[in-house]
């Protein structure tokens, strides 16, 4: 009396609710393309860029370090991670190429 029949659903009613499963989920694939070309990819390509010119530090170039220090390269070593960097005149510092943020002046691909 008070249990009602159940009724199995067949194999062709299905296939419609599975295709608006797919159409539910395409806001979010489309949302996530979206933010890969505007910010990950870009982001891709600053972070080589700036390794690109970390490795090819030479000597005069101004730069920026991640704890906001602005100096001078007057050392580079090849293969070495580290680099001489003048903050003051005849204050000199060595500091790791990963942490060089920017690289506001290059010395001699500017004057060239």
């Amino acid at each position: 009396m008070f249990i009602s029949s159940a009724y199995a659903q067949t194999a062709t009613a299905a296939a419609p609710s599975s295709i608006a499963g797919l159409v539910q989920f395409a806001p979010i694939l489309l949302i996530m393309v979206v933010f890969y070309f505007l910010l990950i990819r870009p982001q891709q390509a600053q972070a080589k860029e700036l390794k690109l010119k970390q490795a090819s530090l030479t000597r005069g170039d101004k730069v920026v370090t991640a704890g906001g220090i602005v100096g001078v390269v007057k050392k580079v070593t090849e293969g070495s991670t580290e680099v001489d960097v003048e903050i003051a005149p005849n204050v000199t510092v060595s500091v790791v190429r990963s942490t060089i943020t920017q690289v506001t002046s290059q010395a001699k691909a500017d004057k060239v």
